[in-house]
C-alpha cells in the first residue's frame, strides 16, 4: 500500500476507470469520483490506497503528468440553455462545456471536433471550443470521418508531400530503364479483387528444369516504390507517419499520394512500370531451389480478378476460358506451381484454418445494402503461395547479407494460452494435444484430425485464438504460423511501409552499399504500448538469440521503426473495425424485433456472442437473457453451463435470437435468446432460454430472473459474483420468491409460530417426541418452504382458507351430535400429544378431503421427504373452531374419525351452495354418519372439557401476538 506508480488512464463508459501501469503490473482501479479530475489517455501518477471488494488495487490520483493534445469528437447539444459536447468515445465519461462565444458555426445535433481550453476538476466539468464541424450524424461517410480522428489516423498529406508528388512524371521515362532488366516481353499478369485500385504485384510462371527433375520458374514482380519515394523525402516522412493504408468500406486512406498509389507505381495493364523482381526456381515438391533479385521494367499483359481465374481453372473449356485463350497456358502453369507449393506447405505443417471474411456492400449514400461472405477460392490461394515464396526469399536474402532490416515475426503461443488450449482439448475429448514445446505441425494435425467432428468449428476457433499476434522487428526469429525460419514482407510497398524498407535494403545490397535509416520521428503513445507488449514476451529456452549484426544505435533505430509500424497496423485495424461496427449497427436498427438463427462465436463470463447466419453480424446475448438458472463459465470447455438445468452454451452452438437493442454510440448489438425446440435439445425450465451444446455491456432485459445477473468488472466484462440473485456475495443456491410472496410467507410463518407457542403452553407433561417434520433444522424447513412460495399462490390459499373456516363453522352448526361420552386415557407406551396437535391433524385431513384435491400428495407418510407438500395441508387447516373442541384420541378411533371427516366435508360443501337446511335434515338418516356421529360427539365433548381445563392452566396461550418483526424467534424455538 501507499506505493506510487506512473501510468496512463483508461476510462470506462460507466464512469470509473483504470490506470495502465508503465511497469506492466496489474492495472489500478480508479473510482468515478477520482475520474472526475482526469480524462481518458491522461498520463498520471497515482498512489495505491487500498484494495476494493474484488481484491483489485484502488488508487488516488496525485498528479497529472501529461495530457495529450488530441481533439475530442462528439455531438453538439444544448441542455437547459447550456451548450455542451457529448464525446463520441464514451471512455471520456464527461460532457464538455462550450461557452456561447466558442460554438463557431456548429448547429445542435452536428458532429464537431473540440479542443480543451480548461481541464476537468473535482467540482467542475472540462471546457472547450469547437475547432471543426464535421456535419450531421447521418451524412454519408460520417463514420469514417469520426474514426480517423478518434484513432488519430493521419488523413491529410502535407503541402510538401503533395508538391513533391505533383512534380513526378505521369509515366515511366526512358532514363528510368538504365540498370534494369527489360521484362516487357514477359506476359506478367495481375490477379486482384474486383474493387482493387492499386496493383502492386504481378506473376508469371513457366516449366523449367531444376537439377535433374522437372520444376517451375516463378517470377514475382513488385512495384518499385523506392525509385520514386527516396529516403528522408517529404513523401517518405508522410508515408512513415501513416505506416500503412487504411481500408474502409467505400474509402481508402492511402499511405502514398494517389498519383503514386493508383498511377505511377500501380502495375496497371498495358503500360510500362518499374518493378523489383524475385526470380525463383521451384522443384516439383515445392522447395525453393534458387532465387535472385533484380530491378526491371515490366508491361502488364492482363488484369485478372480472383473470380475470373477461379472460373477458368474450374472449367478450361468454359466461357471465361474462351475470353482469355491467349493467357490460358500461363494460368495453368501458375496453377501447377501452386500445387507444388501446397505440397511443401503440408510438409512444413503450416496452419491453414478456414475462416469466413465478410464484405460490406454499400449504396451511393454509404448505407449497407447487404453483407456477403468473401469466398476464398483457388485463385486467392495461388497468389498467396506465390507471395509467401517471394517473402521467404527476401528474408533469407537480408539474413545472408548481414544487413539490418525488418522481419515479420510470429511467436509461439504463450504459456498461458498453451495451458488453456490443453485443458480445452482434454475437456472436449480430443485424443491429441500439444507438447511442452509445441510446433506448427501439431496444430495442423489437430485441425486435420477433428475436421469431421460436429464441433470442428469450435475446436478450430480455439486453435486460432491460441495464436499470438505478429509484429515487425529487426530480430528475425521466424514465423510460427507459417512454419518459416525467417519471414518478412516484400510484396506490398504501395500500402505497407515495412515492405518499402525491405526494398531499400535489398537494392542497397545489390548495389554493394549499406542502407541506413533516416532520422525518424520520436516514438509516440502507440509505440510505447507496443514496446511494453513485446517486452513481456518469454523466449523459449531452446531458442538462441540472434546476433546483432550492427551497432547498438542502428539496431535501436530499426527496433523503433518496427514498433512504429506494428502499432500503426493495430491502429488501422481498430479504425476499420470501428467503422464496420458503426455500419452494422445502423443496418441492424432496421431489423429491430426480427428473429434470426445464428451460431455462438464466443463465450465469456458475462454472456455469449452470436453471429447471425444470414447477415454475418455479431451481437451479445447477455447472461441475464439465458434463463432462470445460475450459469458458470467453464474456462476449459469455453462454455456457460447452468447449475440446475445443465443447459450449456459453447462455441459452435446453434441458437435462435431476436434483435432487442442497438446502441450506435457504443457500437453494440444486443440479442434476446428465443426458445426453439428443434435447436434446443436441452431446454431450460424458465425464462427465454434455448440450449446448444457446446467486445459488456449492461444489456437490457432480465430473461428469467435476477439470479443470472452479472456484475461489471469495469472493462465491459461481466462476471457472476456471489449469489444467484446478483445482489449480494452469498452463494444462494435456491431462488428467491418475489417480494409480495415473501411477505405472504412471513404472514404464514407468524401464524405457525403462534400456534406452536399455544401448543407448548398447553402441554401438561414433558415435551412429547417431535414428529419427523419437526426434527428438521430451521434451515431445512426454510429451504423446503422456498419452492412452496414459488408454486403456490398464497393470497388464493388464504382466501380459500377463510372460506373453509366459514364452511366448517356452518357444518358444525348443522350437524348436532349426541351427548358426549367418556374418552379413554392415552396408551402409556406412546408419547402424549397435546390437544392442539391432535386437533390440527384432524383439521388438516378434513380440509384435505374437502377442498383442495391437488394437494392430496400432502398425506404422505411422516418419513417422506415431501416437506413442502405437507406444509400445504398445514396451511389450509382451520384453527379456532376445531382447536377449541380438540382432545387426544385412541388409536382405535382413527377410522371413525376419518369417516366423520368425510361426512362433515360433504355436508360443508352442500352448506356452501345454499343447501344447509336440507343437508341437516338428511344427514342423520344416512348410516355412515349415524354410526359415527356418537363417537365423534363424545370425543368432541370430552375434548372441549379438556381444552377448557388446559386453557385455564395455560393462560399465556391467549396472550397478545408479538409484532411481525420478531418472527425470527421461530428459528431458535424450532
Amino acid at each position: 500500500m501507499n506505493e506510487e506508480v506512473l501510468g496512463t488512464v483508461q476510462g470506462h463508459r460507466d464512469g470509473h476507470g483504470f490506470v495502465v501501469r508503465d511497469d506492466g503490473e496489474r492495472d489500478i482501479y480508479l473510482s468515478s469520483s477520482e475520474m472526475r479530475a482526469v480524462l481518458h489517455k491522461d498520463k498520471v501518477q497515482v498512489r495505491i490506497a487500498r484494495q476494493d471488494h474484488r481484491g483489485r488495487p484502488e488508487g488516488r490520483v496525485l498528479e497529472i503528468v501529461e495530457r495529450p493534445d488530441q481533439p475530442i469528437i462528439g455531438r453538439f447539444l444544448q441542455e437547459s440553455g447550456v451548450w455542451l459536447v457529448a464525446p463520441e468515445d464514451k471512455r471520456y465519461g464527461q460532457d464538455i462545456l462550450i461557452p456561447a462565444k466558442a460554438t463557431g458555426s456548429a448547429k445542435v445535433g452536428q458532429i464537431v471536433v473540440v479542443k480543451l481550453t480548461e481541464p476537468p476538476a473535482l467540482f467542475g466539468q472540462p471546457v472547450g471550443r469547437i475547432v471543426e464541424v464535421l456535419g450531421e450524424v447521418d451524412d454519408p461517410g460520417m463514420e469514417i470521418e469520426i474514426a480517423v480522428r478518434k484513432y488519430g489516423v493521419p488523413h491529410i498529406f502535407s503541402e510538401a508531400c503533395l508538391e513533391q508528388a505533383k512534380a513526378l512524371p505521369e509515366k515511366v521515362l526512358p532514363a528510368d530503364h538504365a540498370g534494369r532488366i527489360d521484362l516487357t516481353d514477359i506476359p506478367l499478369v495481375t490477379i486482384d479483387g474486383e474493387d482493387a485500385r492499386d496493383f502492386d504485384d504481378a506473376v508469371y510462371c513457366e516449366p523449367a528444369k531444376v537439377g535433374n527433375s522437372k520444376g517451375w520458374r516463378l517470377l514475382v514482380a513488385i512495384a518499385d516504390v523506392s525509385h520514386y519515394v527516396t529516403t528522408g523525402s517529404a513523401i517518405d516522412i508522410d508515408a512513415y507517419d501513416r505506416a500503412t493504408s487504411v481500408y474502409f468500406p467505400r474509402r481508402v486512406i492511402p499511405m502514398l499520394p494517389e498519383k503514386l498509389s493508383n498511377g505511377l507505381c500501380s502495375l496497371n495493364p498495358d503500360v510500362d512500370r518499374l518493378c523489383m523482381v524475385c526470380d525463383m526456381l521451384i522443384t516439383s515438391q515445392g522447395e525453393i531451389h534458387a532465387y535472385q533479385f533484380y530491378p526491371a521494367v515490366m508491361h502488364s499483359h492482363a488484369r485478372f480478378t480472383y473470380t475470373e481465374v477461379a472460373a477458368i481453372l474450374a472449367n478450361t473449356r468454359g466461357q471465361e476460358a474462351a475470353k482469355r485463350k491467349d493467357r490460358m497456358q500461363d494460368l495453368l502453369n501458375l496453377y501447377g506451381v501452386f500445387q507444388s507449393l501446397l505440397k511443401a506447405r503440408e510438409v512444413r505443417g503450416a496452419v491453414d484454418f478456414e475462416t469466413t471474411e465478410t464484405q460490406i456492400v454499400c449504396d451511393d449514400n454509404g448505407r449497407i445494402e447487404k453483407i456477403v461472405p468473401r469466398t476464398r477460392n483457388d485463385a486467392h490461394k495461388l497468389i498467396e503461395e506465390a507471395m509467401l515464396a517471394a517473402n521467404v526469399c527476401s528474408a533469407d536474402f537480408i539474413d545472408q547479407s548481414g544487413q539490418l532490416g525488418l522481419f515479420r515475426v510470429h511467436d509461439k503461443p504463450s504459456m498461458e494460452k498453451q495451458e488453456i488450449l490443453r485443458n480445452y482439448l482434454k475437456a472436449m475429448g480430443v485424443s491429441m494435444s500439444i507438447s511442452e514445446n509445441p510446433t506448427t505441425k501439431e496444430f495442423q494435425q489437430i485441425a486435420a484430425a477433428t475436421k469431421d467432428r460436429p464441433d470442428s468449428q469450435q475446436i478450430h476457433t480455439m486453435l486460432l485464438r491460441s495464436m499470438m499476434q505478429a509484429f515487425y522487428t529487426p530480430e528475425g526469429s521466424g514465423h510460427f504460423g507459417l512454419a518459416f525460419e525467417a519471414y518478412t514482407h516484400f510484396t506490398s510497398p504501395i500500402r505497407r511501409y515495412p515492405d518499402l524498407l525491405v526494398h531499400r535494403v535489398i537494392k542497397a545490397e545489390l548495389n554493394g552499399t549499406h542502407y541506413k535509416l533516416p532520422n525518424l520521428p520520436a516514438p509516440g503513445e502507440a509505440e510505447a504500448k507496443m514496446a511494453k507488449r513485446l517486452a513481456s514476451r518469454v523466449v523459449a529456452p531452446d531458442q538462441k538469440p540472434r546476433k546483432k549484426r550492427s551497432a547498438a544505435k542502428d539496431f535501436q533505430a530499426w527496433e523503433a521503426a518496427g514498433l512504429h509500424c506494428s502499432a500503426n497496423e493495430r491502429r488501422a485495424d481498430e479504425a476499420s473495425r470501428d467503422v464496420e461496427a458503426w455500419l452494422k449497427c445502423k443496418y441492424m436498427r432496421e431489423h429491430l424485433g426480427e428473429e434470426f438463427s445464428g451460431v455462438v462465436s464466443s463465450v465469456t463470463t458475462f454472456g455469449i456472442f452470436v453471429t447471425l447466419d444470414a447477415m454475418y453480424v455479431e451481437g451479445l446475448v447477455h447472461i441475464t437473457e439465458l434463463g432462470g438458472d445460475y450459469f458458470r463459465f467453464d474456462e476449459a470447455r469455453q462454455e456457460l453451463r447452468g447449475e440446475r438445468t445443465g443447459v450449456r452454451y459453447g462455441i459452435g452452438a446453434r441458437v435462435r435470437v431476436q434483435v432487442s437493442r442497438v446502441d450506435l454510440d457504443g457500437r453494440r448489438i444486443d440479442f434476446r435468446l428465443l426458445r426453439d425446440g428443434e435447436d434446443a435439445p436441452v431446454s431450460s425450465t424458465r425464462g427465454n432460454s434455448a440450449s446448444g451444446v457446446g467486445k459488456s455491456n449492461g444489456s437490457a432485459g432480465h430473461g428469467g430472473g435476477a439470479r443470472t445477473q452479472g456484475k461489471d468488472d469495469g472493462r465491459g466484462r461481466r462476471e457472476n459474483r456471489g449469489g444467484r440473485d446478483g445482489r449480494d456475495g452469498r452463494d444462494n443456491r435456491e431462488p428467491r420468491a418475489p417480494r409480495d410472496e415473501r411477505g405472504s410467507g412471513d404472514k404464514w410463518s407468524r401464524r405457525d409460530a403462534k400456534s406452536n407457542r399455544a401448543q407448548r403452553n398447553a402441554a401438561q407433561s414433558p415435551a412429547p417426541a417431535r414428529a419427523p417434520e419437526q426434527n428438521k433444522s430451521w434451515k431445512d424447513r426454510k429451504e423446503a418452504q422456498k419452492p412452496l412460495h414459488e408454486s403456490v399462490n398464497l393470497a388464493a390459499l388464504e382466501a380459500e382458507y377463510d372460506r373453509e373456516r366459514r364452511a366448517i363453522k356452518s357444518a358444525s352448526v348443522v350437524v348436532q351430535p349426541p351427548a358426549p361420552a367418556a374418552v379413554p386415557a392415552p396408551v402409556a407406551s406412546k408419547p402424549r400429544k397435546t390437544a392442539a396437535k391432535a386437533a390440527k391433524k384432524v383439521a388438516a385431513k378434513v380440509a384435505d378431503e374437502t377442498v383442495v384435491k391437488p394437494v392430496d400428495k400432502a398425506e404422505a407418510k411422516p418419513t417422506s421427504k415431501s416437506a413442502p407438500k405437507k406444509k400445504v395441508a398445514a396451511l389450509l387447516a382451520p384453527s379456532a373452531p376445531v382447536e377449541s373442541a380438540a382432545s387426544a384420541e385412541p388409536a382405535k378411533a382413527a377410522k371413525p374419525v376419518k369417516a366423520a371427516a368425510k361426512a362433515t366435508a360433504k355436508t360443508a360443501a352442500k352448506t356452501s351452495t345454499g343447501e344447509t337446511k336440507k343437508a341437516a335434515e338428511k344427514a342423520p338418516a344416512k348410516t355412515p354418519v349415524k354410526a359415527v356421529a356418537k363417537p365423534v360427539a363424545k370425543a368432541a365433548s370430552a375434548k372441549a372439557a379438556s381444552a377448557k381445563s388446559a386453557a385455564v392452566k395455560a393462560a399465556p396461550a391467549k396472550a397478545k401476538p408479538k409484532p411481525a418483526a420478531k418472527t425470527s424467534k421461530r428459528k431458535t424455538e424450532s
